[in-house]
């Protein structure tokens, strides 16, 4: 019987391990899998590089993993925002590398890393610093960049329902980057707001197909809405 649910947050990121690459779903803090982004706190590990959109807010989650020094490198679109003051000070200090990449290239490495696509081209970033060394060339009259597929150790993200084979569905903006980063890294654990029985999931409604997902813990929010 394929059941991937985990009863707790510590087992369900057992084998995490220093220097991983963490792919984190979530769009501010929107989708984002807090619970289990606390629990690498809880793991020790450190030298991670951190792949999300943001820097983190605040003093919790990717803010507070920050702020413990758990984190070499972060790649990400939005560094500086409102609430990263964290990330801000500790790049002034020399104490974290950045690597900064469009939101849309960011989305499509891991969408081709999970895809099987080693790399491709887009037009976007071509004649800005963040297309300083990569290779150019011309497509169809335009100058496009040469990106990478932007592959994770693990990936953390966050279902609105989940059944035990690892199928998600997402609910309105919290499916963001969710759905790619469970395709592109070698681990996916998901946090889920529902645990729905299996069979209970309409599969039009599926965006996250099991075979994508290695774990699933419940963090139950309020009344099932499935």
């Amino acid at each position: 019987m394929i059941d991937k649910t985990v009863a707790s947050v510590a087992e369900a990121l057992s084998g995490l391990s220093d220097g991983a690459t963490l792919l984190l779903g979530g769009f501010g803090a929107v989708g984002q899998a807090t619970h289990l982004i606390e629990g690498v706190l809880e793991t020790g590990v450190s030298g991670l590089t951190v792949v999300a959109n943001n820097a983190g807010y605040g003093q919790v989650g990717l803010a507070r993993l920050l702020k413990e020094g758990r984190v070499g490198k972060l790649i990400c679109s939005y560094p500086r925002i409102v609430g990263s003051t964290i990330f801000e000070e500790l790049y002034k200090a020399g104490k974290i590398e950045l690597e900064l990449v469009p939101q849309g290239t960011l989305a499509e490495r891991m969408r081709a890393a999970g895809a099987g696509v080693p790399a491709f081209y887009t037009p976007t970033a071509v004649g800005t610093k963040l297309a300083a060394g990569k290779e150019v060339r011309e497509i169809q009259g335009r100058p496009c960049v040469l990106e990478q597929a932007l592959h994770g150790d693990v990936a953390l993200i966050e279902a609105w329902a989940a059944d035990r084979w690892g199928n998600l569905t997402y609910r309105a903006a919290g499916r963001n980057f969710n759905p790619v980063c469970a395709m592109a890294a070698k681990l996916t654990i998901a946090q889920t707001q529902h645990l729905a029985p299996l069979g209970m999931l309409d599969p039009e409604v599926i965006v996250t197909p099991g075979i994508f997902v290695d774990r699933v813990v419940h963090i139950e929010y309020g009344p099932p809405r499935l």
